[in-house]
């Protein structure tokens, strides 16, 4: 398989999408973060020292999307239509699962976007309760979805 990132004489480069038509992309993330039963409880009754926890972990999440170009090296900016975040209380296990779906018109898919936005936004998580819990875990980030452009649509089963 030949890797896109790199040229001929085997140096990085930025794939040319100058040629792509410009389609409707779409993808899907998630990831989940694992805290203490006192970090949870801080986070869920919104009594963290640092503010409000799930709040500035969506913003973080909306602002980690729009910057993922500033931050991954071969990726384009892209002009996003939209960032959507949901966040799931997993009370049994003490933890946040954060999904962010991202979307744009564009010439190159999303997926990085979608990813990089679910990653931030667990790291802001974990920013603010570090205090109370230094062990979490964050885990299981992963492309859920994605659709357009000429990898076609995937759905992780």
């Amino acid at each position: 398989m030949e890797l896109t990132h790199l040229d001929e004489k085997n140096h990085p480069k930025m794939v040319d999408v100058s040629d792509k038509n410009i389609t409707s992309r779409i993808a899907r993330a998630s990831g989940i973060i694992y805290m203490s039963k006192e970090a949870f409880a801080a986070v869920k009754n919104n009594t963290a020292k640092k503010g409000p926890v799930l709040q500035t972990a969506i913003i973080a999440a909306i602002m980690g999307a729009k910057k993922t170009s500033q931050i991954i090296p071969m990726c384009h900016p892209l002009m996003l239509s939209k960032v959507e975040t949901e966040l799931i209380e997993l009370s049994k296990d003490y933890a946040f699962k954060l999904i962010v779906e991202v979307k744009c018109e564009g010439k190159t898919g999303v997926e990085m976007e979608a990813l990089s936005g679910v990653s931030i936004g667990l790291l802001t998580l974990y920013d603010m309760v570090k205090a109370i819990d230094k062990t979490m875990i964050i885990t299981d980030i992963m492309l859920q979805s994605k659709e357009g452009g000429r990898g076609g649509k995937f759905v992780r089963t």
